[in-house]
């Protein structure tokens, strides 16, 4: 594993930046019922892309910007349950098949889909067992990174170890752990515990902010030179995208808006118009976080730092910012998160088995 400084990734979103804007406006609502589950948003060039989730054929919809469905590239392959969407340079398509809710899946897998409908399916191993995935993010060069999803907001990140081989499988290695703190933001079907569980990912077309949403909230963070894993160690704007039933989608335009979207028919997409100039606003002088064992108090946010295990097998965390975070209420924030999965079980089993 590739460890940043003596650590792997730490930044609690908690303690991102909440980005002065006013609330997403709505920009047209997705009517179409083959797009009632909608997971995976991407832009390219004057279309608009989105893949339901699941589903027993891979289907891309082509959209306008009036939310109307014009076309839709469809391929025989079967996946298993598709989460996210990302688009690389040359316009192929990428589908992150990593769903996994009930984390029993021995392989997940990427589809490479061409504008013609073409598909190359690529298959992958976690190296630590199964993990549930939502989110995927492409850099410059169109490496894959896929960011799992947890209730207890510890998200870790994974890339292929080396070239992708077709049909594979291809290894993964885990290049880091992100942890997202609960926070106020209304909407999601599980109350607090989905403002940490990260459910989509995007980046701008020339790769220079990157983009992790949650049910209820989205992070985006600087990426200058393009470096995904430099990236998610800046600390992260956070943009709240209040009120979404179930949402999954999120995407940029060529101008810098930021484009999110919920599951359900007639559900809106919603646009943050110049957020990646916020991003560079607020982040102009912002440095990678410190590793946890150089004592760095995280760029100035309440932030805890997870090392991997050592050579002793020890675990290393060091935690900066002083008292435990609450939330806007006053709970402290493990009891608040305790509390709240006890409540959102039975809901999260339910979504669980209304998916493939």
């Amino acid at each position: 594993m590739l460890l940043l400084g003596a650590t792997v990734l730490g930044l609690v979103a908690s303690g991102s930046t909440a980005a002065r804007a006013d609330e997403p406006v709505t920009v047209c609502a997705i009517d179409d019922p083959r797009l009632a589950e909608l997971s995976g948003l991407t832009v390219h060039e004057d279309r608009w892309y989105a893949v339901n989730d699941g589903g027993s054929r891979i289907e891309v919809f082509v959209l306008d910007r009036e939310c109307q469905v014009r076309d839709v590239i469809v391929s025989p392959t079967d996946p298993y349950d598709v989460e996210d969407l990302a688009v690389a340079p040359d316009g192929t398509l990428w589908l992150g098949d990593t769903g996994d809710n009930r984390k029993q899946r021995q392989t997940v897998a990427l589809h490479a889909v061409s504008p013609q409908g073409g598909s190359v399916l690529y298959r992958l191993t976690y190296p630590d067992g199964p993990h549930d995935a939502e989110a995927l993010l492409l850099d410059r060069a169109g490496k894959p990174y896929i960011v799992t999803k947890s209730s207890m907001g510890q998200s870790a990140v994974y890339t292929p170890r080396g070239e992708l081989t077709s049909p594979g499988p291809t290894p993964l290695e885990q290049v880091g752990t992100l942890g997202f703190s609960t926070t106020d933001t209304p909407g999601g079907p599980v109350g607090t515990v989905g403002t940490m569980a990260v459910t989509g990912a995007a980046s701008t077309a020339d790769g220079s902010v990157l983009a992790l949403r949650t049910y209820t909230d989205a992070y985006l963070y600087p990426a200058p030179d393009g470096d995904v894993v430099a990236a998610l160690r800046r600390p992260p704007i956070r943009i709240p995208l209040p009120g979404e039933q179930q949402g999954e989608a999120i995407a940029f335009t060529d101008d810098g808006t930021l484009l999110s979207a919920s599951e359900g028919i007639g559900s809106p997409v919603r646009a943050v118009s110049g957020a990646t100039a916020r991003v560079g606003d607020a982040t102009v002088s912002a440095t990678p976080n410190p590793p946890a064992d150089n004592g760095g108090d995280g760029g100035g946010t309440t932030t805890r730092f997870e090392a991997e295990a050592g050579a002793d097998g020890a675990s290393v965390g060091v935690e900066a910012g002083g008292e435990p975070e609450q939330d806007g209420k006053g709970m402290q924030t493990l009891p608040g998160i305790l509390l709240a999965m006890t409540i959102a079980g039975l809901a999260m089993l339910g979504i669980s088995r209304a998916r493939r």
